[in-house]
């Protein structure tokens, strides 16, 4: 059934910040591995991707007697497949949920906050690469994840230059967090999103498309489907850990504050 079904609206992209919304409960998946999955009409929980993890929290309808745990969210061929466990029924089972009921969201707030902190440091240190002069490194992927968190460049700094340039990079971080700005996200034709990201998008990024846009203030925004913060002075301190430079990539390793 769950092909069938019509692309799941990501509510997130409208409101970044929402913890609790309401949904249509369109099915109940059962995946090869065994485990079991909601797939919902709209979603607030940001399914992992993009450098960021999944979002956890609950799926509820009190009437109905039923809450699903979500340990996991993924993004599938336009469809949002919430996975987790029933925690509680009426009859100890899956069975007294009902397609087509009204179901309530709630995504886990410290988590959600952990990630978007993260997420947004990211970005913060791709405009802090720039003011300190190493804006000749193409921006590659960033994780946040167990092995990190880190943004990948390619493109190397000469090995005299890492320590320099370490400190510089903290410092303009520290400028840009107590300075803060507003963070704002859209999705926009592609002609305004050039003018959003300062004249230039990556080529993967079709003209016939609408993507959606992060700006960090008065910065130059750019592609992203992830959640932020919502002012740059949320992500509170940013450390860069270790810069390390090999096979012509390099990795800028960094860390946020409580």
């Amino acid at each position: 059934m769950a092909t069938e079904l019509g692309p799941t609206k990501l509510a997130y992209f409208d409101d970044m910040w929402a913890l609790q919304s309401t949904s249509i409960l369109l099915s109940l998946h059962q995946s090869e591995d065994g485990r079991s999955a909601l797939i919902l009409e709209s979603t607030i929980f940001h399914p992992q991707g993009g450098g960021q993890p999944a979002d956890t929290g609950s799926i509820s309808n009190p009437s109905s007697g039923f809450k699903f745990v979500v340990e996991d969210v993924r993004l599938k061929d336009g469809l949002v497949y919430h996975y987790g466990f029933f925690e509680s029924s009426q009859d100890g089972s899956e069975s007294s949920f009902k397609e087509g009921e009204e179901v309530s969201l709630h995504v886990d707030a410290p988590r959600r906050d952990l990630n978007s902190r993260l997420h947004s440091a990211g970005h913060l240190l791709d405009i802090c690469m720039q003011n300190v002069g190493l804006g000749y490194l193409e921006p590659g992927k960033g994780y946040h994840f167990s092995d990190g968190p880190f943004v990948e460049y390619k493109g190397v700094v000469p090995l005299d230059e890492l320590q320099t340039k370490q400190k510089e990079l903290e410092i303009e971080a520290a400028a840009l967090i107590s300075r803060g700005g507003k963070v704002l996200a859209s999705v926009v034709p592609y002609d305004e999103a050039v003018n959003w990201c300062g004249g230039d998008l990556p080529s993967y990024i079709s003209k016939s498309s609408t993507p959606r846009i992060v700006k960090l203030g008065n910065n130059p925004g750019c592609p992203c489907g992830g959640t932020h913060v919502a002012d740059i002075a949320d992500i509170k301190t940013l450390k860069v850990t270790q810069i390390r430079t090999k096979k012509g990539l390099t990795k800028v390793f960094y860390s946020i504050g409580l």
